[in-house]
């Protein structure tokens, strides 16, 4: 089966990763053929296309093409269908088409082993109640806490983190300033300039922290952040660091004797190089280097 799927001289295996853009690994293995990608949706379509093709057993270039491209429709549907329940469920009406399709992608996506969509679902709700509970608008309210995540659906095809990406894709299909605002600086990335960003990132904490919904253990997750900081203060020049934002963020004090303007660039390249080359972590790491010359007088 597994020289079926290969084919001759390669040809089944390079049409298959052509059409579904995943990588194959077909190794020695017993009964596995590895479907790798980090593109989420790709992953289902080409775990659902060679699951197909090994049932029907013919597997040639064009059967691949026929398969893959049922198997496209049929998750396009899904995506569909998941975004419209997942919105009906978070009582969150009038949503577009292209933002209901990328909630439904995000149901592919996880956290942590957190599911996106059901995370976003549990936001809606907790930013509801605290906002009725302050006499704010519920409605406005469960709408910023379903899309806060939705630039996980695209962060893969666009380039920046997410929160940034999903308040360009909310913009762009025309929600309202609250709801951009609160994509945006859900993470403290910006300053917040209404009430529902702060209720959004509040949801955001109470979901994520719920006991058993991400995998990751207190310990590991310390020792991530040590190991950043460890990493960052072993840079000449560096007096302080502080992981800031579940480690998201490295912020560096540099001594201004021994670092110019020049430097801290050069210093801050260095470091994100550094930590791309020696930790693992999800999505991306801001490294944010601080220089300043203070002088202190007392008048008595």
């Amino acid at each position: 089966m597994k020289g079926r799927i290969i084919g001759r001289e390669g040809r089944n295996i390079r049409t298959f990763e052509k059409l579904t853009g995943v990588d194959v690994i077909v190794d020695d293995t017993p009964g596995v053929v590895i479907i790798s990608s980090f593109d989420s949706v790709r992953r289902e379509i080409g775990k659902m296309a060679m699951q197909r093709l090994i049932q029907d057993g013919r597997i040639h270039p064009t059967r691949i093409e026929e398969i893959v491209s049922e198997c496209q429709k049929e998750i396009d549907e899904r995506i569909m269908r998941l975004g419209q329940e997942a919105a009906q469920e978070a009582d969150v009406p009038g949503l577009h088409e292209k933002l209901i399709q990328l909630m439904g992608r995000l149901n592919f996506r996880v956290s942590y082993s957190q599911n996106v969509l059901r995370h976003s679902i549990e936001v809606a709700h907790l930013t509801g109640m605290m906002a009725e509970q302050l006499g704010l608008d519920g409605d406005l309210a469960r709408r910023c806490g379903f899309t806060h995540d939705i630039g996980k659906a695209a962060d893969h095809e666009m380039e920046g983190g997410h929160p940034a990406i999903g308040a360009d894709l909310l913009k762009r299909y025309s929600e309202g300033e609250e709801v951009v605002h609160s994509a945006a600086g859900h993470h403290d990335d910006i300053r917040p300039d209404y009430i529902y960003t702060v209720l959004v990132a509040a949801a955001d904490a109470i979901s994520a922290a719920r006991p058993g919904a991400r995998r990751e253990t207190l310990e590991k997750y310390a020792k991530r952040l040590e190991e950043l900081e460890g990493l960052v203060c072993g840079f000449p020049g560096v007096e302080q660091c502080y992981a800031v934002q579940a480690g998201r963020e490295v912020r560096v004090i540099v001594d201004p004797r021994d670092v110019n303007d020049r430097e801290a660039a050069a210093l801050a390249r260095e470091i994100a190089k550094a930590v791309e080359e020696n930790l693992t972590y999800p999505g991306e790491v801001k490294v944010a280097v601080m220089r300043e010359t203070r002088s202190v007088e007392y008048a008595r």
